[in-house]
């Protein structure tokens, strides 16, 4: 069946995102090295972020407070109120950092936005997505924005077939596979990963190299010889 809308996650597939939060990470264990070594401390902040998820969602936000949370934690409440003062601080500071598109992102898009409906499918934050959005100054280029607490088979098919002709003639387009890929194709449309440098563990998921409809790229630039290939 011919292509006739494409969907493009955005945090680490068209602008940097993850980087980011590695680099405060790192900030967060030199401002505790005192009270846990760097390896366990990065074991508790991830299972607060996952403990958490159902709470706070993703995003800056949730990982702030699960930041300031493993921190009260480890230091078994004796954590400084200096030190809690600096790692709120470092959350803002995520938030104010300028938008970074990645390589290929804005002639990519440009190119095939007149001949398909394009979809931006993002998760996270509402204000800080929207914010990322405009700063980037790629929304022109898309039919629909969807910012979901998270990505499903059901998303998919209810983006897909709002904004298009349903799953079956979409392709999603993303870092993760995860959130991204597997449940794209489950829903019956292409699923594209286009990897990133850098993965948060929670995105973590085998690939389906045995589904028809799975492709990997190296990069955002060889979508519209793969678009023009499926047809």
């Amino acid at each position: 069946m011919k292509l006739t809308t494409l969907g493009f996650d955005a945090d680490d597939t068209l602008w940097e995102n993850e980087r980011f939060f590695k680099l405060t990470q790192e900030r967060f264990t030199e401002l505790l090295a005192d009270f846990a070594d760097p390896d366990h401390l990065s074991e508790r902040l991830l299972a607060a972020e996952r403990r958490n998820l159902r709470i706070y969602g993703f995003g800056i936000k949730g990982f702030t407070l699960s930041m300031v949370e493993t921190a009260i934690e480890v230091t078994e409440e004796r954590v400084p109120a200096h030190v809690i003062e600096k790692i709120l601080a470092a959350g803002r500071e995520m938030h104010d950092h300028p938008v970074e598109t990645l390589p290929h992102v804005r002639e990519t898009l440009a190119l095939l936005a007149p001949s398909y409906r394009m979809i931006l499918i993002t998760k996270g934050d509402l204000f800080d997505q929207e914010r990322k959005l405009a700063a980037s100054g790629l929304g022109e280029l898309f039919d629909g924005i969807e910012i979901v607490s998270d990505k499903t088979v059901g998303t998919y098919q209810r983006i897909f077939t709002e904004y298009g002709d349903g799953p079956a003639q979409a392709m999603m387009v993303g870092n993760s596979l995860k959130s991204d890929v597997v449940p794209a194709i489950e829903a019956g449309s292409w699923g594209v990963h286009v990897p990133h440098e850098v993965q948060w563990d929670l995105e973590h998921a085998e690939e389906p190299l045995e589904a028809p409809r799975f492709r990997k790229l190296a990069h955002l630039g060889e979508i519209p010889e793969l678009v023009s290939r499926i047809g």
